[in-house]
């Protein structure tokens, strides 16, 4: 498939969802419909790759592009592509799509490789570590969908690299302002606000 293409059909949306809904394989155009299929195909990603498998080492943006195309393939043209649309949450913008592969570079270097595995570690140094790695994450913002998702699952890994259970994210969807102002503090480096919910996710475990 030509890189073209794979652009635009992150551009498109299914006829008859009233863009409501992304092109897709499977011809879905109601939102919910479309949560139900994404929820039940993540949850056999779950199983492989923290059950079926043994954990990862050191993660990479190869790998959790891997795990998308695992997870949505069968839903996207796109799925395991990098983002080659421009996208933002009300007024804030996450990172250009042109800026995307050398982002990833940085996310490499400088967090996972730098962060996992995280075997070893003592609680707050672990807690660091995530809020670090989900921070920088969500701001590329690296897929044209469900990158909060995928963020979970960075976070899920690296708690059980450590030894513990996938994480509650419950504080996180119950206070939603509060976490993105979080995500945003990333912006100047600032990650103490997201180790915050990040021990409020092992807390509510």
């Amino acid at each position: 498939m030509g890189k073209y293409e794979l652009t635009e059909s992150q551009a498109r949306y299914q006829p008859g969802s009233n863009d409501q809904v992304l092109a897709n394989k499977l011809g879905i155009t109601d939102p919910a419909d479309m949560d139900e299929a994404e929820l039940a195909l993540l949850e056999k990603l779950y199983q492989q790759v923290l059950l079926d498998q043994p954990l990862p080492g050191v993660l990479s943006s190869q790998l959790i592009k891997t795990w998308h195309r695992q997870w949505l393939g069968a839903i996207y043209l796109w799925a395991g592509e990098e983002r080659s649309v421009n996208l933002s949450k009300g007024a804030f913008h996450f990172a250009a799509a042109a800026q995307i592969p050398s982002l990833l570079h940085k996310l490499d270097q400088d967090y996972l490789s730098q962060h996992t595995p995280c075997t070893d570690l003592a609680d707050e140094a672990l807690i660091q570590a995530i809020a670090e790695v989900h921070v920088e994450f969500i701001l590329i913002h690296p897929f044209r969908e469900v990158n909060g998702r995928i963020a979970r699952l960075i976070a899920d890994v690296m708690a059980s690299q450590a030894g513990y259970g996938t994480l509650d994210y419950s504080p996180w969807d119950e206070n939603k302002p509060d976490y993105f102002a979080a995500i945003q503090a990333g912006l100047d480096m600032d990650y103490e606000p997201m180790m915050h919910w990040v021990e409020q996710a092992f807390n509510a475990q």
